[in-house]
């Protein structure tokens, strides 16, 4: 049994087989376990622990797990939860924006597939190409660092800070370590920065289409996102300015690098349009550099982020290690100068005090091992693979319907324009039924779409053959949905 199911396996067997013991009787011993079901010691302790969460077994230190006394039977009750409904739907008088939040787009690359579906819509690498072996030495390395499980600075670590500078900065030291706070990855910095920077109410320019999870945490945070168009090269910055006059926002939300989910890149002119632009608004830049690290073999020379060329503090700068690493892999950063920086502090504080210092040394022992640039040169060999298989894939089998306009030089996903008229949730409930599981492309839009579309990723899946039977299936779903 492989690791990650044989603990709910043998859990199951053993709540199965519970009826053979007597209340207070002893169970078989680890031992007997770990030979019978040949599986680790491990694997037995997290399936008697399961056991005893749910009040089926009692384990006793040094003398072993035992069946426990039958529960007296509770008598059944009528559960009435729907004045809820009230409670969290009624607002006061001037409530700028709805309090409802909708998750959906977020959920829809959180959540693992059913058994047996192509996953082509997750955010994350696929296991097989996660630095789990590095990961895991790190994280050992770390716990064994003095002072590794003591309180850390609410900042974070200074060697940390200092690393993120130079990533961010460049070696010029641009930015400065006292400019970094360290963060339970991308998406708590985002929800900080929005939080930080408008106030209830307020509107906050989005790239359109963008990212749902930013959506979803400017609207938690009382925000009213308000769309700027973007192209090959970028957001308008045309828009932008027409944008910022019309609106009066003070922020505007931006993926310069691998856009998502268009993965374009802003072009020189742009950059240098968008800080004059924010400047003369005297707004902020949220820059959110997610997939620097996912940059595809063989790819033009990166930019620096928009942070590097900013003397004015009108970029607040997101970035974090999850995507290049494991979704567990929670560590990232802010980067801001002047007040902007105090506020963004306090926020965080206030939120989630600081990042547990066991993360942050491990992410230094990980960015500091020969591994960690041998692992970004591997990455980027196999989304560029897996980029083309499924490039080649989508223009073998679905010509007529996947118009892919931009094949992205970094990140892991593809946007594909789909023919007029084509209802994109009725394709993925089809596709989903045919076994692949793709992201619809109405949740990153803020506002009314421009025409249909799907998102689909190409790191998630287990490899070109995978990614080959995906767009297979999906061919079979937009049959069905024709017919």
């Amino acid at each position: 049994m492989h690791e990650r199911s044989s603990v709910a396996e043998l859990a199951n067997i053993l709540r199965s087989e519970l009826d053979r013991y007597s209340p207070g009787e002893k169970l078989s011993s680890s031992r007997a376990l770990v030979e019978r079901f040949r599986v680790s010691p491990v694997t037995v302790s997290r399936a008697l622990a399961a056991l005893a969460a749910e009040g089926l077994v009692v384990t006793r230190p040094g003398a072993g797990a035992f069946r426990a006394a039958r529960p007296r039977p509770r008598p059944p009750r009528a559960d009435d939860t729907s004045w809820q409904e009230v409670a969290l739907s009624a607002e006061t008088p001037g409530e700028p924006v709805p309090r409802s939040v909708d998750a959906s787009g977020v959920l829809a690359t959180l959540a693992a597939p059913p058994p047996g579906v192509v996953e082509l819509n997750g955010g994350y690498l696929h296991p097989s190409l996660q630095p789990e072996r590095a990961m895991a030495a790190a994280l050992a390395r770390a716990g064994r660092r003095p002072g590794a499980w003591g309180r850390p600075p609410t900042e974070g670590l200074a060697e940390l800070r200092a690393w993120f500078a130079r990533e961010i900065g460049g070696a010029a030291g641009v930015v400065a370590p006292s400019d970094v706070l360290v963060t339970a990855g991308g998406q708590s910095a985002l929800t900080t920065a929005l939080r930080a920077l408008a106030a209830p109410g307020a509107p906050v320019l989005v790239e359109s289409p963008t990212y749902p999870g930013m959506l979803a945490a400017a609207r938690a945070s009382g925000l009213r996102p308000v769309p700027v168009p973007v192209d090959s090269d970028g957001v308008r910055t045309d828009l932008l300015a027409q944008a910022f006059r019309v609106s009066g926002a003070r922020v505007f939300v931006s993926q310069p690098l691998f856009q998502n989910p268009t993965g374009a890149v802003l072009s020189v002119e742009r950059r240098t349009e968008v800080l004059r632009v924010a400047h003369e608004a005297g707004a902020f830049v949220v820059e959110d550099d997610f997939a620097r690290r996912l940059v595809h073999e063989g790819a033009a020379p990166l930019p620096a982020p928009l942070a590097a060329d900013d003397p004015d503090g009108v970029v607040v700068h997101v970035c974090s290690l999850t995507k290049a690493t494991s979704p567990s892999f929670r560590v990232g950063a802010l980067a801001a100068r002047g007040p902007a920086l105090e506020r963004l502090r306090a926020i965080q504080i206030v939120d989630s005090f600081f990042v547990p210092r066991p993360f942050q040394e491990a992410a230094l022992e990980l960015v500091g091992a020969p591994v960690w640039r041998r692992h970004l040169r591997h990455i980027a060999a196999e989304l560029r693979g897996r980029r083309d298989a499924l490039v080649t894939a989508l223009r073998w089998e679905l010509p007529e319907a996947a118009d892919i306009r931009h094949v992205p030089s970094g990140g892991f996903h593809l946007w594909l324009r789909l023919p007029d008229g084509t209802d994109e949730f009725a394709l993925a409930a089809a596709a989903l039924r045919a076994g692949v599981a793709v992201a619809p492309g109405r949740p990153y839009f803020c506002a009314e779409p421009p025409a249909p579309h799907l998102r689909l990723s190409f790191a998630s899946a287990a490899g070109a053959g995978e990614l080959a039977e995906g767009v297979r299936r999906l061919r079979t779903a937009y049959d069905d949905i024709l017919a």
